[in-house]
């Protein structure tokens, strides 16, 4: 396997590499472009005392990238948390036109839903751009490679693959809203220069067009790029003035408005506007007769936050870390971060959350899911139930019943037997019989449980021999998951292949390290299952492994060369393009293929199967709460309800590890 043959099947099979990247192309949501030079800024002290201990990182696929280099902790996807500038001071950035500002998690919504979602995209994003550039990169262009791109099929080690010589196409939607990430330079009024990076705004009147000098703006305004996303629950972002002089009056106001919105006049004066304006400490909303507002102004030096509560439908500004107060109720709609300006050499720089706020909304976050969760606690669980029961027993019954359902016959024993000594121990009298839980024997449950310990260990023939042999009909009528078995023994040869050309494959009990199952993975009652041993097993050179591996993916797809489902298809590309790299393993954009998660998938789903065959649910109860429990969650996440401020994951985290259930 030589390195031309990868580098060209890598610009069709790398994008199909992960199930995960074909479901989630989307156009790379924070790239944007960078603004013309400017010459106007050379005059601005330069700020040097804001940008100690940053670096600047030129080494990103996307551009010139900075990162605080204070938050060793930010994730890896977290880049360009800083707030405007290189080395060189304000006047530098400006000049340069080169600075970009990439993917940013704002500390407030850390762990959120709606960031998790909008980080999984950008990663999915990230990897299919990368495997474009590097496709782009590997094509051949010498003759003597040439005949791989022609008409006929190009073939490697007896296999033949459609090579598809173009790049994969990007889905620009996702489902899932982008953060505000800088200034629109295109969606402005006025004489308003933007900084390169898109953070930064002056107003500057030697750029006013005669037609602007004939018809005087009332102010000069600016809008961001993307709207204030609902499903976040709480939106807030700040906006620093950099003028020169603090006495000096301000003309700068502050707030958020709709996409129709006149930029003409001040944020708040228009319907569907609302503003906090500097000059005299008032707040406006739809009017241009404002209301008193914590009698205070703002002006240079000042720190002026804006926070927006999709859930309640009110927002509240802030002051140099300090809550005003609430401002403004019954706020609807689509509404999009700005800021007015209309004096000559104001400029105010937009913290959308690349840096740390002065203000401490984390603790606002944290008060309103407190609020939340003190609800769900609150919520009683008669209606969930028939009969008399707590919440602790109904727990302990869900628990029960998925271990039986899931064959854990033994586990489900033994977990019965201590909720009877717990309850025996919290008893008032202990004359009272504690009546013990009774774990019927299921024949069924333990050869599911064979059938299962034989697929996370990876043997996938030991889990057909058994299937046809307890259950010959299963496979037949559900092709789909005889499908995904007959794909999977292909990967876990091209693994084990994989392992002994590395030297990582080195055996424990028959097994390759990685390959024993936990004791929370498998319960098989001290039932042992003597097999004809695999002779792939006692192979010490991975060549032989590798020519049975090609033989058996011959075979696979001989057997569904007729089949027409597109995912079938799709499928066959993913798991053969394994064989285009000499250590598939340590390929990050195809080594998720190879992961020993993808065996606990395929063990569920034919585990779902048999269940059916028998006419008993294919999901236990505990199962389908948690399924109706997220899309109940989703739904409440529509436009900022409370679903967006919780997830059921962040709820698991807060039980502590010890407690015992």
């Amino acid at each position: 396997m030589g390195n031309p043959y990868a580098a060209v099947v890598s610009g069709s099979n790398i994008a199909l590499a992960s199930p995960s990247i074909r479901s989630n192309r989307v156009s790379y949501l924070l790239n944007p472009a960078s603004e013309p030079t400017s010459e106007l800024y050379s005059t601005l002290p330069s700020s040097r005392s804001s940008i100690m201990g940053m670096e600047h990182n030129d080494d990103s696929p996307d551009g010139a990238f900075s990162r605080l280099m204070r938050h060793p902790q930010l994730p890896s996807f977290s880049r360009a948390f800083e707030m405007f500038m290189p080395r060189g001071g304000l006047d530098e950035i400006w000049n340069t036109g080169q600075e970009n500002i990439g993917f940013f998690t704002p500390s407030y919504l850390k762990g959120s839903s709606y960031m998790t979602k909008l980080e999984e995209i950008h990663r999915a994003n990230q990897a299919q751009k990368e495997n474009h550039q590097q496709s782009g990169r590997g094509l051949p262009a010498s003759s003597s490679d040439s005949s791989l791109s022609g008409k006929t099929p190009a073939s490697h080690l007896g296999m033949t693959y459609d090579l598809i010589e173009r790049a994969p196409t990007f889905e620009s939607e996702s489902g899932v809203p982008p953060l505000p990430t800088r200034w629109n330079k295109d969606d402005k009024v006025g004489a308003l220069e933007v900084s390169a990076n898109g953070l930064e705004v002056k107003y500057n009147p030697a750029l006013r067009t005669t037609r602007e000098r004939e018809h005087d703006h009332e102010i000069c305004g600016i809008r961001a790029d993307h709207p204030m996303p609902s499903q976040a629950g709480i939106y807030y972002f700040e906006v620093t003035l950099l003028s020169k002089r603090r006495d000096e009056t301000t003309t700068v106001c502050v707030g958020f408005v709709t996409k129709n919105v006149s930029l003409a006049r001040p944020p708040g004066w228009e319907q569907e506007s609302w503003g906090y304006h500097g000059d005299d400490g008032d707040i406006y909303s739809g009017s241009n007769v404002g209301k008193k507002y914590k009698e205070t102004t703002f002006s240079s030096g000042d720190v002026i936050g804006c926070g927006v509560n999709f859930r309640t439908g009110q927002a509240f500004f802030t002051k140099n870390g300090v809550n005003l107060g609430l401002a403004f109720r019954d706020i609807k709609g689509k509404l999009y971060p700005a800021v007015g300006i209309k004096k000559a050499g104001e400029l105010i720089r937009v913290n959308l959350g690349q840096s740390p706020f002065v203000f401490k909304i984390d603790q606002v976050i944290q008060k309103e899911q407190g609020m939340i969760k003190q609800a769900i606690s609150r919520t009683s669980i008669q209606r969930l139930v028939s009969c008399r029961m707590n919440e602790t027993e109904l727990i302990q019954q869900l628990v029960l019943q998925f271990l039986q359902h899931d064959g854990y016959v033994e586990t489900a024993r033994e977990f019965a037997r201590e909720i009877q000594s717990e309850q025996q121990a919290l008893s008032s009298d202990p004359s009272v019989p504690i009546l013990g839980i009774n774990i019927k024997d299921d024949e069924d449950a333990r050869q599911r449980q064979r059938i299962r310990r034989a697929i996370l260990e990876g043997d996938i023939d030991k889990s057909l021999i058994l299937t046809n042999k307890y259950y010959p009909l299963v496979l037949k009528n559900n092709q789909d998951v005889y499908f995904r078995l007959k794909c999977r023994k292909f990967v876990e040869m091209v693994r084990k292949a994989a392992e002994f050309s590395s030297g990582s494959g080195k055996k424990r009990n028959g097994h390759p390290y990685d390959d024993v199952p936990s004791e929370m993975d498998v319960d098989e009652s001290g039932q042992s299952d003597t097999m004809e041993d695999d002779p792939m097993e006692s192979q010490h050179d991975a060549g032989p492994l590798l020519e049975e591996t090609i033989v058996y993916g011959q075979a696979l797809q001989a057997e569904f060369r007729h089949d027409t489902r597109p995912e079938v298809g799709n499928a066959l590309s993913d798991i053969f393009a394994l064989l285009a790299y000499p250590n598939p393993l340590q390929v990050k954009e195809i080594a998720p293929l190879l992961d020993r998660k993808g065996r606990v998938t395929v063990a569920e789903e034919l585990n779902s199967a048999i269940l059916s065959s028998l006419g008993k649910s294919s999901r236990s109860a505990l199962e389908n709460m948690y399924g109706q429990t997220s899309v109940l969650l989703d739904y409440l996440r529509e436009e900022g309800g409370p679903g967006s401020l919780v997830s059921i994951q962040s709820v698991i985290d807060e039980i502590p590890r010890s407690q015992q259930f």
